[in-house]
């Protein structure tokens, strides 16, 4: 069954888009990789919602006004995992707090370093939306 989710692609401030939060997994599929906070809508649930919840629970920030960025398509037969991710951006308030059980560590990257790690699932084609959408302003 294909299941709905959601991402937050976070910067620090609004000056501050080269930056992003990435969290590291504690659970699979992609256990121990890097990536944005986010995970399943829940039953009556907004997605905007749900990315303001996610970020909460695995980082302890609370995300500002997030901004639909679009979305992408997540299919690993491998894992016998399909999922349409629902990508927003913004920035977050408040003091980061890894959540034990779904993370592991959390921390700032630039966009540069952040493609160097491996990231889990889609997650660099997100990255790569992300940096195409503000390259075009």
């Amino acid at each position: 069954m294909v299941k709905a989710t959601v991402t937050a692609i976070i910067s620090p401030s609004e000056t501050e888009k080269n930056t992003v939060l990435l969290t590291r997994r504690t659970i699979d599929p992609f256990k121990h990789h890097w990536c944005f906070p986010g995970g399943h809508i829940d039953s009556g649930e907004t997605a905007e919602n749900a990315a303001i919840r996610e970020t909460a629970e695995e980082t302890g920030l609370e995300l500002q006004s997030p901004v639909f960025l679009g979305y992408c398509d997540e299919i690993f037969p491998e894992f016998s995992f399909h999922a349409v991710v629902l990508m927003f951006y913004g920035t977050a308030k408040g003091t980061l707090r890894p959540q034990p059980g779904e993370v592991s560590d959390i921390g700032w990257f630039s966009l540069k370093e952040a493609r160097n790690l491996g990231l889990a699932f889609n997650h660099l084609e997100v990255l790569n939306r992300y940096e195409k959408h503000f390259s075009s302003f």
